[in-house]
């Protein structure tokens, strides 16, 4: 189409609507993540590229840096992990008091020690065992210790306070023994609660690392154990992901399919049980640490994230919706930016292409070769031939000046 002056008005009309349209829309998404980044739950596309079918599933997939959340179940890469939010934390607010960064501390890594005054053991207090490998008492500060790597049992802090003769009665006055007695047991008290609570590294390593349910065990006299073991479900779930991947290799009919998306589901389950108490903790370390925060640290804003791959792709996503959206809402570079929007869409059409063969996506939509995102593309390549732009947008009015411009100098 050579001659332009053929297209009518309410054709521009309409085509000039269509690219507005469409740049709203990426403008709109763009700018709704950039929202969702300051939420308790921070936009991510992990969960739509951890869900890609289809020939360049592991592509997109691998992008996440950790598809199957395997990262979440070791207990070594979690440390590490919060042990560097940890540190852009301290980062983030350098004016952060000396209790500040106490509290902090003993909140996410655990104290060295837990303490309690007393004035001097009675007489009949005597250290042995377990109990004498948890607890001692220093002289010189005057004071009850237990070992923050160790943590006082109930069944020892009970048999600490059977070494006086002191009782509680029911409106929890102190009875029997001597007044040191009573301090001895009051002391025991006090250490016991302070050390009863976990940090959150200690929480995440008892949940990974303590749970024979979570973990596995050894016991050869168990049945059902391979080699002495019992099967934990770490193990169970990592098993089940080999099976899927074979499975689906080898599936090349539609039952198979349906039954793999069944498989698929199950896993997703047992993904999410074992990896949400991890994510809950963690969540709830953020939260009970930005309670230690002054309104003046506060304004400082929140703690950058770490610089991953899956932070990389979620920042190019957000910042291609909200510029292409942008130059296209106002016609500015337009053609650039309508082929550039069509490759962007383009790119999520392949994550779950609507092939034979391929898993349908989830959702109501049902398509075959052709949806959403690929008639959004087709629309801008046709939007990126026309010049919309000089019909309405800045593309026309830096086209306008430079005619001008040409027209003066001759």
């Amino acid at each position: 189409m050579k001659d332009l002056k053929k297209i009518t008005g309410i054709t521009i009309l309409f085509i000039v609507v269509l690219r507005l349209s469409i740049g709203w829309q990426l403008l709109y998404e763009g700018l709704w993540k950039i929202e969702a980044l300051s939420s308790p739950r921070p936009w991510t596309a992990a969960g739509y590229l951890r869900n890609s079918k289809g020939p360049f599933r592991d592509h997109y997939r691998n992008m996440t840096g950790d598809p199957d959340d395997l990262n979440w179940l070791d207990a070594e890469k979690v440390e590490a992990k919060w042990l560097a939010w940890e540190q852009r934390f301290l980062n983030q607010y350098p004016n952060l008091t000396d209790a500040q960064k106490s509290k902090l501390r003993q909140m996410i890594n655990g104290s060295k020690s837990f303490a309690a005054e007393l004035s001097a053991l009675p007489p009949s207090v005597k250290f042995r065992g377990s109990v004498g490998n948890a607890i001692k008492y220093d002289a010189n500060r005057k004071r009850l210790i237990v070992d923050g790597q160790r943590h006082l049992t109930p069944a020892e802090k009970q048999r600490l306070q059977k070494m006086v003769p002191v009782e509680k009665g029911p409106n929890g006055k102190l009875m029997g023994g001597t007044k040191l007695d009573q301090e001895f047991y009051d002391a025991v008290e006090k250490v016991y609660a302070r050390s009863a609570r976990l940090s959150y590294i200690e929480q995440m390593r008892a949940s990974l690392l303590g749970n024979p349910e979570v973990a596995g065990s050894i016991n050869k006299k168990q049945e059902g154990t391979i080699d002495g073991k019992k099967i934990g479900k770490i193990e169970q779930y990592k098993k089940s992901l080999e099976r899927y991947e074979q499975n689906l290799a080898k599936a090349d009919q539609t039952y198979k399919l349906d039954h793999l998306n069944k498989h698929w589901a199950e896993i997703q389950g047992m993904r999410a049980n074992l990896v949400n108490p991890i994510r809950g903790l963690e969540d709830e370390m953020k939260t009970e640490a930005a309670k230690l925060l002054t309104a003046e640290q506060i304004a400082l804003g929140p703690v950058p994230p770490a610089d991953t791959q899956m932070y990389r792709v979620n920042m190019l996503t957000i910042a291609s919706l909200t510029i292409l959206g942008i130059m296209l809402l106002v016609g500015f570079g337009t053609r650039i930016a309508a082929i550039g929007a069509a490759g962007m869409l383009m790119s999520f059409y392949l994550v779950m292409p609507p092939w034979p063969g391929v898993p349908p996506a989830p959702g109501p939509e049902h398509s075959l070769f052709v949806n959403k995102n690929i008639i959004e593309a087709i629309a801008l390549l046709a939007i990126a031939s026309l010049p919309t732009g000089t019909w309405f947008g800045i593309d026309g009015l830096i086209s306008r000046f430079f005619r001008k411009k040409k027209k003066t100098t001759k």
